[in-house]
């Protein structure tokens, strides 16, 4: 026995050895430690990095392979993100980031709107540590800007928010905050936002400067203005007939689309936001851009 014992130590002496080695060279062999959770979060900052549009095809077996992991741990991250309202699932046609409608648009915009107004409101005064940290956060934004790295800079945009609440000390509305973040991040992409980088920074800036001064009520004001800002920014036109695209579409060949006031005489004028070209639209007419799984593996 005394033996048996001592050839079961040697051998894990061995092997311990050999992963050493390994280590060394920059092997890793030993097992992967990712959880849902991990593969969750890394959809949601690829999401606030604006690298994962609306509507982009999330394939089980592209993830697995990407984070080298089971089908079934992807699952579980993606039935997370759907309960969050970042995915969606199709029984058919797999699983797919969002692609927030006009009313979901305005939805997001106002619940933002209400939390992080209400925590400013309610917030009392900010303990120095916190106002370091905001003001790091500023200087991040800043030095992004100044970069080529366009995601790091839309990431930190998106994340000063979140900063925010966990420094007014409410961690549970900081993670509601950033699935919110992640919403109307791909609102602005889908309604194709004209609201200035360099003008949000300076909004954080004023808005962070009212909250060193101690003035809650500037703060709070600023916030409200900054949100609508931004929502104002997403790009609305007028349109007459609702269903002039599907009209045009199936109008017989060689005939002109019927007009919406032939069509539809006396109705109502409604908007409609102008969406942006899907991840499937671009494929199909730039040959250069990689297929949705090769894009997702170089982007997570």
């Amino acid at each position: 026995m005394l033996c048996a014992h001592f050839q079961r130590t040697n051998l894990a002496y061995k092997i311990e050895k050999l992963l050493a080695q390994f280590s060394q060279r920059g092997i890793n062999l030993k097992a992967n430690t990712v959880n849902s959770t991990d593969i969750a979060n890394r959809i949601v900052e690829a999401i606030l990095a604006q690298k994962l549009q609306p509507g982009a095809r999330l394939g089980e077996q592209a993830l697995s392979m990407l984070f080298d992991c089971s089908r079934t741990l992807v699952r579980e991250a993606l039935m997370q993100l759907a309960a969050r309202g970042i995915v969606t699932v199709s029984s058919r046609r797999g699983w797919y980031v969002v692609q927030p409608s006009q009313a979901e648009a305005r939805e997001a915009f106002e619940a933002r709107r209400v939390i992080e107004m209400g925590l400013i409101r309610s917030a009392k005064p900010m303990a120095p540590a916190a106002l370091k940290r905001l003001s790091e956060h500023i200087t991040e934004e800043q030095a992004a800007l100044a970069g080529n790295d366009v995601g790091q800079r839309s990431y930190l945009l998106g994340d000063f928010h979140v900063c925010l609440a966990e420094c007014l000390g409410n961690q549970l509305l900081a993670d509601t905050l950033r699935d919110f973040t992640a919403r109307t991040t791909l609102i602005a992409m889908l309604y194709q936002s004209t609201h200035d980088a360099h003008q949000s920074c300076a909004e954080h800036v004023a808005i962070v400067a009212a909250l060193k001064s101690g003035n809650h009520a500037e703060a709070e004001r600023l916030m409200d203005q900054h949100i609508g800002q931004v929502q104002s920014a997403l790009n609305v036109q007028a349109d007459t007939d609702p269903l002039a695209e599907l009209r045009a579409a199936l109008s017989p060949l060689g005939r002109p689309a019927a007009s919406a006031a032939d069509a539809s005489p006396g109705k109502v004028r409604k908007t409609r936001l102008v969406t942006a070209p899907t991840a499937a639209t671009t494929h199909a007419t730039d040959s250069t851009t990689p297929p949705p799984e090769t894009y997702l593996g170089a982007l997570l």
